[in-house]
């Protein structure tokens, strides 16, 4: 069996430094908003590129603050992409907004600006562009529509911290950056986790109260705010993963030049396109094949852990049919859901596994043909 992924591999190599951080959380007594959380903040404000960083018990919740934050609700609309996890669009409807769905580029996942352009009213707010797989989206195109139209950009990086635009990482073009530790995620802990990137110091001091009971006093409470604290045992874990981060990423972006390779030949195989200037950090490695679902059980008899990730856009889901949009309505983003896969992708992965990987998928697609 070869999985999608494997935390037991990461845990064996940095395994004493994560046990030795956990223990000293323990001993200090100290496990909400202590130092290990101030630390964090600090240490990830500098790797990312900005001003501040709030860290949260969630990624959902990072996306469901920023919109509060910002002051978006009840009558609002917010420009996203329908071909995400759900809790994009949960952190519209938690605040009341309303989600409106623009479609993708065919080929790196993520929203068209040109689709964003179309879909703006006189109630829109706010564009969410997600960096899907760890793919920087266009952000030059969108930060312009958002300043002639005069709208906030809440970037979700839930899957994308240290990729990279133009030389700028993610999280630091809009108003505010989300990002989840989920421990599936580049940079995971060992339970839930989130942040906020931002520069606006009036912004992160309204977060910072927003994520304990609405206040920035000890029992003064000056809005109805969450509980969303990270847990010192987490960032203490966190703390020692980010060191390692850079080395993670780039492994990522290795294996998938070395799956490329091993798919060149296969012209059935539509390997992940990055956009120029940008640096992909391969949350995961999606690719587009024919016949995908039973293509994909195929894989799965035969032991590779292949994902399909979000086979029902945002849009067709029960949560969003009171909104209307139908079948057709996103076209490259209905014939994309049809047809990704996501395979094995993590650092620890080996040359070996990615070569069995590849020519189990190569013989998968020959025998489909066969089948069909």
């Amino acid at each position: 069996m070869i999985p999608i992924l494997d935390s037991k591999r990461q845990y064996a190599t940095i395994g004493s430094e994560i046990e030795k951080a956990v223990c000293e959380v323990l001993r200090s007594g100290s496990y909400i908003l202590g130092p290990n959380v101030k630390a964090l903040e600090a240490e990830l404000a500098k790797y990312i590129g900005c001003n501040y960083t709030v860290s949260l018990n969630s990624g959902t919740d990072a996306l469901h603050l920023a919109l509060r934050a910002l002051d978006i609700g009840a009558g609002d609309e917010v420009i996203t992409t329908a071909f995400t996890f759900v809790a994009t669009t949960e952190a519209i409807g938690i605040v009341g907004a309303t989600p409106v769905f623009a479609d993708i580029d065919p080929d790196t996942f993520n929203i068209d600006p040109k689709e964003i352009e179309k879909r703006i009213t006189p109630k829109t707010k706010a564009i969410i562009p997600v960096h899907l797989y760890g793919q920087p989206c266009d952000m030059d195109a969108i930060m312009d529509i958002a300043k002639r139209h005069n709208l906030y950009v809440i970037e979700d990086c839930c899957q994308a911290i240290g990729a990279e635009y133009k030389g700028q990482k993610v999280g630091t073009f809009g108003d505010i950056g989300c990002y989840s530790f989920y421990p599936t995620k580049n940079l995971g802990g060992m339970g839930d986790g989130g942040l906020i990137t931002v520069n606006s110091e009036n912004l992160k001091n309204r977060i910072v109260a927003l994520r304990n009971h609405g206040g920035a006093i000890r029992y003064h409470h000056d809005e109805i705010g969450v509980n969303s604290r990270l847990d010192e045992i987490q960032a203490a874990i966190l703390r020692v993963k980010l060191n390692y981060i850079d080395k993670w990423n780039k492994l990522r972006r290795e294996h998938a030049k070395t799956y490329n390779e091993l798919f060149a030949s296969c012209p059935d195989i539509q390997t992940p396109k990055e956009l120029d200037n940008t640096y992909c950090v391969y949350h995961q490695y999606t690719v587009k094949i024919p016949n995908r679902d039973n293509i994909h059980k195929m894989l799965q008899e035969a032991g590779i852990g292949a994902m399909l990730y979000y086979p029902i856009p945002l849009h067709l889901q029960k949560v969003h049919a009171h909104l209307g949009w139908g079948k057709g309505t996103l076209p490259n983003t209905e014939k994309d859901t049809e047809m990704v896969i996501s395979l094995p992708m993590f650092p620890e992965l080996t040359l070996e596994e990615q070569k069995t990987v590849a020519s189990t998928l190569i013989n998968c697609i020959e025998k489909s043909k066969t089948v069909a």
